[in-house]
């Protein structure tokens, strides 16, 4: 990718300094380049990127390759490349049209009716095919932060402009009388995400119907702050002071064994403790909670990730598969738990873990450079035949590899905290 390739522009909203950044080396740039060569592939091409669950119901989603592929060339801007907007505007814009395309985000129309392992004994709701006006915030807020990020990164409004995010349902041979258009922009988004947080008495909104995970949470409470800096109030701070005593009336953000609690099922207020479901709760969770949280995060993080650690040969460090949930028809390693632990210690720098898993995942899960880019291709086997662990989900494979690669200590909270430009 040359900084020839897309509209440049020489401006962030956010304040920069480029003393002292280190180099990027040839697998990092490597990772840009191959989200750069994703985003360039025609509309509705999803080469590389195809999981094996059907419906995007699994965690190797297309939106989470891209909200993750987006947050990483967001972190390797602002604390790598601060002075290079231009070279990655394109990519990001790409990247959030893909995220607006229906293949994204239509399997919503079935998945907004529940019925699904954790609310299968729980009233069925009416299919909804806007996929941002009532829960779901497992894909709307993570639309909120991609659109509040290019304004803030490149000084672009374009977002909020009237009808800018467009959800378009327009079936060629059935459900003609459900066609509809959906129109929002960066700020009526960003509001419809506020009331159905305020509905829920700050406890959060719900991913699928009834269930309300504290993970996906985490997503619009940095895009309220990025709201907040672009058009004032102060929207973050009450989300996260209701937050807290939300789920404090539900025994706290952490569970009595110590992880943080996976969600709350709200038709009959129950948490579910998040050790049952593995590693990849308390990753996502502390990664991206480490936000706004990050003493919380940090005394608990040691604990929490040696439970799932296993030393390799030579410098490498794997990890601890854990049982399929019950009721998923998944596979082992399908839920993507190395690239979210992996993501989970660079964000808390813990440069050990980090090397070690990268230094295992370089040498088992098959990583492969096309086109000048460098990713790890999916891969449905769980462990080669001396039993490495080589499984990788897209999610893993496409952005959270390149991901952990790109950040640097406390990015995120960085991001969260960062200072902008006065003008």
């Amino acid at each position: 990718m040359s900084l020839a390739a897309t509209p440049f522009s020489n401006h962030s909203l956010f304040r920069i300094d480029t003393a002292g950044l280190p180099v990027l080396d040839k697998k990092q740039l490597g990772s840009i380049r191959h989200i750069d060569n994703l985003s360039r592939q025609l509309e509705n091409d999803w080469r590389n990127m195809q999981g094996r669950a059907p419906m995007q119901e699994d965690y190797g989603a297309y939106r989470y390759q891209l909200a993750y592929m987006a947050f990483a060339l967001a972190l390797a801007h602002l604390h790598r490349l601060p002075a290079a907007p231009g070279y990655f505007k394109g990519t990001f814009k790409r990247l959030i049209d893909k995220m607006l395309h229906p293949e994204v985000w239509l399997y919503w129309r079935d998945s907004s009716v529940g019925k699904g392992p954790h609310s299968i004994n729980f009233p069925a709701l009416e299919s909804q095919v806007d996929p941002v006006v009532r829960d779901n915030i497992m894909y709307s807020a993570y639309v909120q932060n991609m659109v509040l990020l290019y304004h803030a990164m490149f000084d672009d409004d374009y977002y909020a402009n009237q009808g800018s995010i467009q959800f378009k349902f327009a079936p060629m041979l059935c459900l003609n009388d459900r066609a509809a258009v959906y129109n929002y922009d960066e700020r009526s988004l960003n509001e419809c995400i506020y009331w159905n947080m305020v509905q829920s008495g700050y406890l959060g909104v719900a991913c699928e119907p009834y269930c309300v995970f504290q993970i996906c949470n985490q997503v619009p409470i940095l895009g309220f702050r990025l709201h907040d800096r672009l058009y004032g109030g102060n929207t973050a701070e009450e989300v996260i002071a209701g937050y807290c005593q939300a789920w404090d009336d539900f025994g706290g953000i952490l569970d009595k064994k110590g992880h943080y609690t996976i969600m709350v099922t709200t038709y009959n207020k129950t948490p579910i403790p998040g050790n049952v479901m593995g590693p990849w709760s308390d990753a996502w969770c502390g990664m991206l909670m480490n936000m706004w949280n990050g003493d919380l995060v940090k005394s608990n993080y040691e604990r929490q990730i040696r439970e799932w650690l296993i030393d390799g040969s030579g410098d490498t460090i794997s990890i601890k598969l854990p049982p399929v949930p019950e009721g998923y028809d998944l596979l082992e390693g399908a839920l993507g738990d190395f690239g979210w632990i992996i993501a989970w210690a660079s964000e808390m720098g813990d440069r050990e873990t980090l090397n070690g898993m990268l230094a295992h995942a370089d040498r088992f899960m098959n990583p492969k450079w096309e086109n000048g880019g460098y990713f790890y291709p999916r891969k449905d086997k769980a462990r080669d035949n001396d039993g490495n662990l080589m499984a990788v989900n897209p999610t893993t494979g496409n952005a959270l590899m390149a991901y952990a690669r790109l950040n640097v200590k406390d990015g995120l909270q960085k991001l969260f905290a960062q200072k902008w430009d006065d003008e």
